[in-house]
């Protein structure tokens, strides 16, 4: 068995070869997608649930729907269920879950029995990294994998991938790359890690919206557009909404866009300053929001990059599967585990 702290095989162009279909699922703060995922990264069928968030029990029940409902049209083998949370070095239990209700969650030994196959569970930052490491934004202009990668995660919070030189790093205790929960405001905003200020709250889905209803709250009349898209409610406004008016012209909800980015673009610099990527993708939600969020995020980074008269940044890339990176990802290392 490999060393649980990395990937079960380092060469890209080998685990390419492994046939065989796996079961990748993703289990985010408000839904649950699974997908049927062949050797080249293929989804070749999903479906999705909702996540009861504040439930265990009801979660594990739902991944297990959701696979039996995709077992009724493929075969496949493995399942690797990417987490949002810390998993353990086993990669066995969620430890903690900052935005579901799971501490010391032991996922495999609850999905296992119901599902007849081995469960590999993994952070969900991590296998949307491991997808666009081996199948999308972290390959070359000639299809080869780039050697050291960082990816982070817009969604519900702030997730966080690395691959340096060519392997998923996990820690010694399988929770690296959380890079969501490293400090940016001493003090600063509340987190659901239990500490103040991490870069989360400033870089997220959930600091977007927060940031969009205390602007309609504020009565600024240039959010005007936007409050009508919340239907005269700001706790009605979401970031699909903040998003869809940016790239409509709405300038209120662009600068909102653009103060995300601008926060991206400094966790950027202090995340280069330590792993020195050769490529930077940007996954989750809120990057689909494209230039409107990277244009911004891009001229931060230039600003507050270390050394930055002596060297260039790193690239900033959107994500090149999406909103499947967790799913592709997760069976891809179930598959070479």
């Amino acid at each position: 068995m490999a060393d649980q702290r990395t990937t079960a095989a380092h060469d890209p162009a080998t685990a390419a070869g492994v046939p065989g279909n796996a079961i990748g699922v993703d289990i985010g703060g408000t839904k649950i997608g699974a997908g049927v995922v062949d050797h080249r990264g293929e989804i070749l069928a999903q479906t999705r649930r909702e996540t009861p968030a504040s439930h265990p029990d009801a979660i594990a029940e739902a991944v297990a729907d959701a696979i039996a409902e995709l077992a009724t049209t493929h075969e496949f083998g493995p399942v690797g269920v990417a987490a949002a949370g810390f998993v353990d070095a086993a990669r066995s239990a969620v430890v903690f879950a900052p935005n579901l209700a799971w501490r010391d969650e032991p996922l495999r030994a609850r999905l296992e029995p119901r599902l007849g196959r081995p469960v590999v569970v993994e952070n969900d930052a991590n296998a949307a990294a491991w997808a666009e490491y081996r199948f999308g934004g972290g390959l070359d202009e000639h299809g080869v994998p780039v050697d050291d990668l960082l990816m982070l995660t817009l969604g519900t919070g702030l997730g966080g991938g690395i691959v340096s030189g060519g392997v998923l790093q996990r820690g010694a205790n399988g929770a690296a790359a959380e890079l969501g929960h490293v400090r940016a405001v001493p003090g600063g905003r509340a987190c659901g890690c239990g500490n103040l200020g991490c870069w989360e709250q400033y870089v997220s889905g959930n600091a977007l919206v927060r940031e969009a209803r205390d602007l309609l709250r504020s009565g600024d009349p240039s959010a005007e557009q936007l409050l009508r898209a919340a239907g005269g409610d700001p706790e009605a406004v979401d970031g699909p909404t903040v998003t869809r008016l940016a790239q409509e012209g709405d300038l209120a909800s662009a600068r909102l866009l653009a103060e995300v980015g601008r926060w991206l673009g400094e966790a950027v610099a202090s995340f280069v300053a330590v792993l020195d990527p050769e490529v930077v993708v940007i996954g989750g939600g809120v990057s689909s929001a494209g230039d409107l969020l990277l244009a911004p995020a891009r001229a931060s980074l230039a600003e507050n990059l270390s050394g930055r008269t002596h060297r260039r940044p790193p690239p900033l890339r959107t994500a090149r599967r999406g909103n499947a990176a967790g799913i592709i990802g997760a069976a891809d290392l179930a598959r070479l585990r």
